[in-house]
């Protein structure tokens, strides 16, 4: 199997991203992989704000009361390579958190609201060069939104290849370490129609390092999807699958799949007490 970090590095010198169809142009700064966060974030190649970008939102809880109790919010959900990176995976983030993508106003899907972090590639091209992988994750931000949290769910885009799948498989692969979650991923995307599959093989892959920044919870476990491109590009409208257009041209199978993982988070929260 042709390891991620390797063929990641190669798609920073090739005409396709994972999930976003552009043309790029190698640089020297695509030469390798980030090793951190905090290395990328220190590198001059490349700006905040401009170049690449983060979001997140942690939701206050004020208790005051000595006899009520404020809600604890249980999950996080995260996508460590949003944007132009592993496209389609920012959006997600923001849908499964409880947000319309476009502009942050509550989903069509009706629920709780989830805390949630994201680093975003947001350059025309060369995305690719920004990956960090996620065991090397250590953005402040998001290593405290986790650390505070029962549960993470963690967004990624992947290539048929990269996961031992035939080429153009519509598939997410469901790992980390928190077997429950698992388990309640893989049954909610089975009954909505969605191809999904046990990550195995590759630790990058499966999710099953402890280091991982899904797995850096309070709970020491977590899970990961990894979804295929064929699988993220039938989410958006034709054409229209670019870090400008995708938040507001959502097809079906966006919500879709954005109903089944909030299940998902509902059923491993419901079964968690706060003491």
């Amino acid at each position: 199997m042709i390891r991620r970090r390797t063929l990641l590095t190669a798609l920073a010198t090739t005409p396709v991203l994972s999930g976003v169809a552009v043309t790029t142009t190698a640089t020297p700064a695509a030469a390798a992989e980030q090793a951190s966060n905090t290395a990328l974030y220190a590198n001059p190649a490349w700006t905040e704000g401009t170049d690449w970008g983060r979001r997140s939102r942690r939701h206050l809880i004020d208790d005051q009361s000595r006899t009520d109790r404020a809600p604890f919010l249980r999950s996080t959900v995260i996508a460590p390579h949003g944007g132009g990176i592993e496209g389609g995976t920012s959006e997600l983030c923001l849908a499964i958190a409880g947000y319309h993508p476009a502009d942050l106003a509550p989903t069509p899907v009706a629920g709780p609201v989830h805390d949630f972090w994201m680093f975003e590639g947001l350059m025309s091209s060369g995305n690719g060069a920004l990956h960090v992988t996620s065991t090397h994750c250590d953005d402040t931000i998001a290593r405290s939104l986790c650390a505070g949290s029962l549960n993470v769910l963690s967004l990624h885009g992947c290539k048929p290849e990269q996961a031992g799948l035939e080429p153009g498989a519509a598939t997410v692969l469901v790992g980390g370490l928190n077997p429950a979650f698992r388990q309640y991923l893989m049954e909610e995307f089975t009954a909505a129609g969605i191809r999904a599959v046990t990550a195995s093989g590759e630790e990058e892959i499966a999710g099953i390092d402890p280091d991982n920044i899904c797995n850096r919870t309070l709970l020491g476990m977590g899970a990961q999807l990894e979804m295929t491109t064929a699988l993220r590009t039938a989410m958006f409208a034709a054409d229209k699958n670019t870090i400008a257009d995708r938040a507001t041209n959502l097809l079906p199978p966006f919500w879709t799949f954005t109903a089944a993982t909030r299940k998902a988070i509902d059923r491993v929260e419901a079964g968690q007490t706060v003491l």
